[in-house]
């Protein structure tokens, strides 16, 4: 039996992205898990998990992201992996606006099947594609506030707010976590902020093969 002592992290939280197939999951995962990007889209058949320990308020934290595949049919495999779940990261891509109408659907399955009271958080990708934009921020913002979930943009090609995003997720879960111990004076963390910085402007990629991971 492992000993707490011999860990190599205080806490393990399994995180789970989900959204619409080819809004970028998988470049998110890997941007933050390993630091790397590739345009090359291979659809996620399945479930992908990838590990990462970071340190959060003092704490050596280590993340479980469970990559999800987004297709209708895939639907029923991933509803299991929802179980035992920390934290739900919906994706979308802002320069797909049907993608952000599905979020809406991807939070009544976030209802019936992860834990009650889970902490969720709303991404929206692509944001290197500024010119490519099809979704208003201002709609962005008040959807955000109307279910209480954080937002936040971010861009998988160029880094931009990846590692923002998720070590947000991980405080949370952190402070949430240490709040209900006896004599915790820690307060709850704020919401992210909408955040509109880019760190580029580059070509829309629609047109011929979709490109799913800027």
């Amino acid at each position: 039996m492992v000993s707490r002592a011999s860990k190599d992290y205080d806490h393990l939280f399994k995180l789970v992205l989900i959204g619409d197939s080819g809004v970028g999951k998988s470049c998110v995962l890997l941007r933050f898990a390993d630091d790397t990007f590739t345009d090359s889209y291979i659809t996620t058949i399945g479930v992908d998990f990838r590990f990462r320990t970071i340190e959060v308020e003092g704490r050596r934290v280590k993340l479980q992201i469970w990559d999800t595949a987004g297709q209708e049919r895939f639907r029923t495999i991933t509803s299991a992996y929802y179980r035992g779940a920390d934290a739900i990261i919906i994706v979308f891509d802002i320069t797909d606006k049907l993608s952000f109408e599905n979020v809406p659907s991807w939070l009544q399955e976030v209802e019936k099947f992860a834990p009650d009271g889970i902490h969720k958080l709303l991404i929206g990708n692509k944001s290197d594609q500024a010119q490519a934009r099809d979704v208003d921020p201002s709609e962005i913002q008040e959807f955000s506030e109307l279910h209480s979930t954080p937002y936040v943009e971010i861009s998988a090609k160029s880094g931009s707010n990846v590692e923002e995003a998720f070590v947000s997720v991980a405080r949370r879960l952190v402070i949430d976590r240490h709040g209900k111990d006896p004599g915790s004076n820690q307060s709850v963390p704020q919401p992210i902020s909408l955040n509109d910085r880019v760190k580029g402007v580059v070509e829309s990629l629609y047109g011929g093969n979709k490109l799913c991971c800027s």
